[in-house]
């Protein structure tokens, strides 16, 4: 094999090891390198709206979910969790629906019953401007309202350092 193809090969394979661990890398945002959270207002259960400027000053956990999710189904009992430990303590889970027809999300929630903070995003608008890239996706927001850490996926194996990165942002 010639040199110059040995180097696209590297260059290739380096190349697609850096895409794949941008992907699916968990945290990453360090504190000091946060990037405002965009804003926005949907829809919530029981026609209530949800803002997430109301949030600010809170530590916030924005999960973006679906019903035919099977990862989504496992991290629901997780985030409630989280939510009955520190919620006293000022941390929060809006948990944004994905799914096109609400009879879906609402059947989800019947067979899963939760304390989060629902909000339905049935058009993706709001994804778009986090810009998911895949279910579940997961944002933790300091008490200023920046992104500090992204999460794609939800591994069980890694319950700890979730819990972990949202107790270093509380008191």
């Amino acid at each position: 094999m010639n040199l110059s193809i040995c180097h696209r090969l590297r260059d290739f394979f380096i190349s697609t090891s850096i895409i794949i661990s941008v992907v699916f890398s968990t945290a990453v945002f360090a504190e000091n390198s946060a990037k405002l959270a965009p804003d926005f207002s949907l829809p919530g259960v029981d026609n209530s709206q949800i803002n997430l400027a109301d949030y600010r000053g809170k530590v916030v956990l924005v999960d973006f979910w679906a019903s035919w999710c099977t990862p989504c189904i496992r991290s629901f009992p997780w985030m409630d969790e989280m939510v009955e430990k520190y919620g006293e303590q000022g941390f929060e889970i809006i948990a944004i629906n994905m799914d096109q027809e609400a009879i879906l999300a609402k059947k989800f929630l019947t067979r899963y019953p939760n304390k989060l903070t629902i909000a339905f995003d049935p058009q993706g608008v709001v994804a778009e401007q986090y810009e998911i890239m895949g279910l579940p996706n997961s944002f933790i927001l300091n008490k200023q309202g920046e992104i500090v850490y992204k999460h794609v996926g939800f591994r069980l194996s890694e319950l700890d350092k979730y819990e972990a990165e949202i107790l270093s942002l509380l008191p």
